[in-house]
């Protein structure tokens, strides 16, 4: 494989644009690697040592991704921290994590004021009270290229539906042959190395896929577009402005452009889309259909988690085996399990485990039982339950947590989810357990309406007239609630655990 890697486009032609940030400010590769080198020295000369790790509080900017960048090139962990949780929350990773240093952006500094007890560097993105400003930080040390570069890695946390987050950690990679094995898994996915490309961050680089994918593409060369916030049509507009070809989204995303009224889709072009991967949820199959149909055959499902990747398909392949998310990428082997531990047959749900491709293994920090409980010798799972198709394509069911059992019947709350979003006046919605005295469990449906759309009664009946030909009648809810923002995160995760307990909001019984 050729040359790669962000320093060495940077050597090879300094003045091409690295990023366009959220306020339209264009940053060359130059100008990105200076900031990186120096950073990369005013941290060493702080103190952190390979091994260590630097949390960040920000959002998506071209600073947060040279802190990735120097941090990666000087052995440290780097720990993106959700600037959506609250400030308790953030205490507890920044206090967890162990971290030696902190970057913050201003808008978030109360946030992060009381940082972990071993955190002696502060540095802010703009000026914030108690922080060096990072101009200030990295004045006076020379921007040119490492000679002794150490190989970092990100560690990100749990996102905690249940529980306290946990960290992820794996062990620092020896060699550049990790980042070589990861370029060649996004080879797989339907891109090429070839210059020219125009990556789109349309989620939040906190999360795992939108921060990988991102400083994938500028280690291939590739140029990085940033978003602050979405919506519908500014995603569109930003596709066509810039000649996206590659981005990373949620299937939200997906259902909330297909609402947007037909003359608003037409104004926008999206025909220099080459890739563009969904991941974070199930992506309903009519869903997917409508967005082929629209974008071409450009859409790659990618299934994993922050543990790791699992498996890949393209939109051929989806169309043979509608609802797949694929087969293994190159170098992960899978596994379906029975809760002893056997391997199901062909078609049979159980629990999903597989391997990480670069072949290493993760510990939960601070959690040795929960590390062991996920492990089964080189297999892992987060709890998601399917199956294997004849020609070994996975189907995903559920979480084992989110499967409702009602009179001995397993309802996977994912399947009504799917066909529930389809309705016209349900812009989001979740599906959940309740208890009842006869059946064990019922289904309760949460629905976020579209905007505009009164919740009456004879909302709740013509949701119900929709679900009836589509589901088993063990699978309509029983009752459904209408909240006007469900506790979604921008990686596509939804908070249950907020949900299990909500109060009765505009509640309207069904049976």
């Amino acid at each position: 494989m050729h040359e790669m890697g962000f320093d060495h486009f940077a050597r090879k032609d300094p003045s091409a644009t690295a990023i366009v940030d959220p306020r339209g400010r264009i940053w060359s590769r130059g100008e990105l690697a200076c900031l990186v080198n120096r950073l990369s020295r005013a941290l060493r000369a702080s103190g952190l040592r390979p091994g260590d790790s630097i949390a960040t509080l920000s959002p998506n900017c071209a600073e947060l991704v040279a802190g990735y960048l120097a941090a990666t090139q000087i052995g440290l962990y780097f720990i993106p921290v959700n600037w959506h949780l609250t400030t308790p929350e953030i205490q507890f990773i920044l206090e967890d994590s162990g971290a030696r240093a902190v970057i913050v952006h201003a808008r978030f500094a109360s946030h992060a004021s009381a940082c972990g007890s071993e955190c002696r560097t502060r540095i802010s993105i703009g000026s914030a009270p108690g922080f060096e400003r990072l101009e200030d930080f990295v004045a006076g040390y020379p921007d040119a290229p490492l000679e002794d570069p150490v190989l970092g890695r990100p560690m990100f946390y749990t996102s905690a539906t249940t529980g306290r987050p946990r960290a992820i950690v794996l062990p620092l990679p020896e060699s550049s042959t990790a980042l070589a094995r990861t370029i060649r898994v996004h080879v797989a996915g339907g891109i090429g190395l070839e210059q020219g490309h125009v990556h789109l961050c349309a989620s939040m680089l906190y999360h795992g896929a939108p921060l990988d994918v991102s400083i994938i593409s500028l280690h291939m060369g590739h140029k990085l577009v940033l978003v602050d916030r979405w919506d519908p049509e500014g995603l569109l507009r930003l596709i066509e402005e810039h000649a996206v070809t590659t981005t990373v989204v949620v299937p939200t995303m997906f259902v909330r452009m297909l609402k947007l009224p037909e003359s608003v889709r037409a104004r926008y072009r999206t025909s220099s889309l080459r890739r563009v991967v969904h991941t974070g949820a199930p992506c309903p199959v009519e869903v997917k259909r409508q967005m082929i149909d629209w974008w071409g055959p450009v859409l790659w499902d990618a299934y994993g988690a922050a543990e790791g990747a699992g498996t890949l398909v393209s939109s051929e392949e989806w169309l043979r085996y509608p609802g797949t998310v694929g087969r293994p990428i190159p170098g992960t082997e899978l596994r379906i399990l029975d809760e002893h531990g056997n391997d199901v047959h062909t078609g049979e749900v159980g629990t999903i485990y597989f391997t990480r491709y670069t072949g290493d293994r993760f510990e939960y920090k601070g959690d040795p039982q929960k590390t062991a409980a996920c492990h089964r010798g080189r297999f892992f799972t987060v709890g998601d339950m399917g199956y294997l198709n004849e020609d070994g394509y996975l189907f995903i069911c559920d979480r084992r947590t989110d499967m409702i059992i009602s009179a001995g019947m397993n309802i996977y709350s994912a399947e009504v989810e799917r066909v529930l979003v389809l309705h016209p006046a349900v812009a989001d919605c979740a599906v959940l357990g309740i208890p009842d005295e006869i059946l064990g469990q019922v289904v309760k449906a949460v629905v976020q309406p579209v905007p505009g759309c009164a919740v009456t009664k004879q909302l709740t009946l013509d949701i119900l007239n929709f679900l009836r030909p589509r589901l088993s009648p063990a699978k309509l809810p029983r009752r459904i609630e209408y909240v006007a923002q469900l506790p979604r995160m921008p990686s596509g995760k939804l908070y249950k655990r907020y949900l299990r307990d909500l109060p009765p909001n505009e509640t309207i019984p069904v049976a």
